[in-house]
């Protein structure tokens, strides 16, 4: 690629000695050069030709001095690298012109050795700018694109490379979130399109927010239903912190939503919500031509059957004690040992609570009312009668007095 440099000096013999010099560079298309006289003609020749690549300066000219035309450049978009020529004796203003951001000085007479030499440093100078220049650009078109559609940790991964040991499909230990939409079928079926495409752009868009601000992964989006990853594909030390403080956030926007759209005239289901913690095979499962970045394992299985346990529950959240245990100061009510589907032991599950919930005097009858269930303490079944009859609208506390009325004992709980 041919190099143009723009030399800008008030005598008037030097364009021909410096075309003469540089004839050979010039005849194999390396060196281009275009001339002016002082600043002023400098600024519009760069004009005429935005793309010069190095300027060679005088300080001493008239109209405009050099140093007053680095500033000029310094202050472009596409700075433009400069050589400061001048006399030895001028030298404080070569400093002054070094610490505006000269690249390199020569001195007068010039030794056109010297200068060929410094053009060809310079200019390799900005070879390697313009490729870091060039590789920046590229990285930040892709970041912004593939945010569009990954997770922030994903797409700066992926940007920088997908060959990142990260991507690899490898053992961790991570937190995950499995949401989804009770009712949803009908919806779908009952929805008019364009209606049904605003609900889910607006409802997915937003919870992947919710996510996103907890910098979460979003592996997986099917139809309404949503995977999320903690701890991966970067190390999250807090990880299961997040991830209930995360479906929290993910269950208080599901019910603003949901509201919202109520006022529309439009039956939107309760979001239903799981979560769980441990080891699982994650990474990039698409191979070389497909991109996939998701997980695998029991772990996996069991958030999403946590998911689906709220339906028989009555709640909205359902968290293993997995990740409770390993969450800072968790808050929230136990629900039972539960026996999910595919499973022989029994899983110990909770309900998150806000701060304000778990300080209420209802959450202190219920861990009562639950230790008497918890001991087959026959008292169980009216502790719970007088629980629901405060709080009607406690569906936990509702489920288990169901199962105490049917014969149930314990907190030992069967779901799907």
């Amino acid at each position: 690629m041919t190099a143009t440099i723009l030399v800008v000096d008030d005598e008037p013999d030097l364009e021909a000695l410096v075309l003469r010099k540089f004839r050979r560079q010039i005849r194999d298309e390396l060196i281009s050069f275009v001339f002016a006289r002082d600043g002023v003609e400098a600024l519009h020749a760069i004009e005429q030709h935005p793309h010069v690549d190095l300027v060679v300066m005088d300080i001493n000219m008239p109209r405009m001095d050099g140093l007053s035309l680095l500033a000029k450049l310094q202050e472009r978009e596409d700075k433009k690298s400069a050589i400061i020529v001048s006399a030895y004796g001028d030298m404080s203003n070569i400093r002054t012109a070094m610490n505006r951001g000269a690249f390199d000085f020569l001195t007068k007479p010039i030794d056109f050795a010297d200068l060929e030499a410094t053009i060809l440093k310079t200019i390799r100078h900005i070879e390697v700018l313009r490729e870091a220049r060039r590789r920046q650009a590229e990285a930040e078109r892709a970041h912004a694109s593939l945010s569009r559609y990954f997770s922030p940790e994903l797409a700066k991964r992926l940007a920088a490379g997908s060959d990142s040991d990260d991507m690899q499909v490898r053992w961790r230990d991570i937190a995950v979130i499995f949401t989804d939409i009770t009712g949803f079928t009908s919806l779908v079926e009952t929805a008019v399109p364009d209606v049904l495409a605003e609900l889910l752009n607006e409802y997915v868009g937003g919870l992947t927010d919710v996510v996103f601000a907890h910098e979460g992964t979003v592996a997986k989006v099917i139809g309404d239903a949503i995977q999320v990853l903690f701890n991966a594909p970067g190390d999250q030390a807090d990880y299961a912190t997040r991830a209930i403080a995360c479906a929290r956030a993910l269950d208080q926007w599901a019910e603003a939503f949901r509201e919202r759209w109520k006022h529309k005239g439009v039956d939107f289901g309760a979001t239903r919500i799981g979560v769980h913690a441990g080891p699982a095979l994650v990474g990039n499962f698409g191979g070389d031509r497909f991109f996939d970045y998701t997980a695998y394992g029991d772990t996996i299985n069991t958030a999403a059957r946590l998911e689906g346990a709220n339906k028989t529950l009555g709640t909205r959240i359902c968290v293993s004690d997995a990740v409770a245990s390993g969450a800072e100061e968790f808050r929230g009510r136990p629900i039972g040992d539960l026996v999910l589907r595919g499973r022989s032991e029994p899983l110990r599950a909770h309900e998150p609570l806000s701060a304000a919930e778990f300080d209420a005097p209802a959450a202190m009858q219920y861990a009562t009312a639950f230790a008497k269930l918890e001991s087959d303490d026959a008292a169980a079944m009216p502790a719970f009668a007088a629980l629901v009859g405060m709080r009607a609208d406690d569906p936990l506390a509702s489920y288990h007095l169901r199962r105490l009325l049917n014969g149930a004992k314990g907190i030992r709980i069967q779901v799907g």
